[in-house]
């Protein structure tokens, strides 16, 4: 084997074990990257009081060194509140928010398609509602469930009281379009069902495991 030739496979085999050192820092660069950015996978399983899976926020912010979650509950009756934010150290923030109100469906629908333009997509499932805006530059999610306050008289009228949910999130999201819609709703229609226990609600209810799925996309 001439000088030339063996210079050749050198330079050939040492190029490739640059390569494969190169290949294998990025791996392990990756890795690493990784490891330090599963803040929001060291959140309990479920959060917001053990309202909501977690997954769900996992699907809708984007991955972040930190997270941490928040929940508090305010009033009894007809001022009955819950509240519940998820929050990265990448400044990305999901909230959500169930109150007990005197509204009726269409009054509901009426509000939220306003602040929309109209552009929303709308579920139901007996008497429980939920509804998605559509604009790309606001992404709100509401869940409907009727509740009649324990404490409410019987002669309160024709009064439709109903717990209302809404869940947005604030900065950056990994989620988009269709599939950002539905997972704020999941997130809003955990957080209501969870609210409807706390808020002791007059009439016992079923709570179908998920609502049906938007068609919009």
């Amino acid at each position: 084997m001439s000088k030339r030739v063996r210079e050749r496979e050198a330079t050939l085999h040492a190029a490739k074990g640059l390569l494969i050192g190169l290949v294998t820092c990025g791996l392990i660069g990756g890795a690493i990257a990784l490891f330090f950015m599963k803040g929001l996978y060291l959140l309990p399983d479920k959060v917001c009081d053990g309202a909501v899976q977690r997954d769900i926020a996992v699907q809708i912010l984007p991955r972040a060194r930190a997270a941490e979650e928040y929940s508090s509950q305010g009033g009894t009756g007809d001022n009955f509140d819950f509240y519940c934010t998820v929050s990265t150290s990448g400044n990305s923030t999901l909230s959500g928010m169930v109150d007990l109100r005197d509204a009726s469906t269409s009054a509901w629908e009426e509000h939220y398609g306003s602040l929309a333009g109209n552009h929303v997509v709308r579920v139901t499932r007996g008497d429980i509602e939920a509804l998605a805006q559509t604009d790309d530059d606001s992404e709100i999610s509401s869940v409907y469930v009727p509740c009649r306050p324990r404490n409410m008289k019987e002669d309160a009228g024709k009064q439709k009281y109903a717990l209302i949910a809404e869940v947005s999130v604030n900065g950056k999201s990994q989620a988009t379009g269709g599939e950002l819609r539905q997972a704020l709703t999941d997130f809003a229609y955990q957080l209501t069902r969870h609210a409807y226990k706390l808020a002791e609600c007059k009439e016992p209810r079923g709570f179908p495991e998920a609502l049906p799925r938007y068609e919009d996309d």
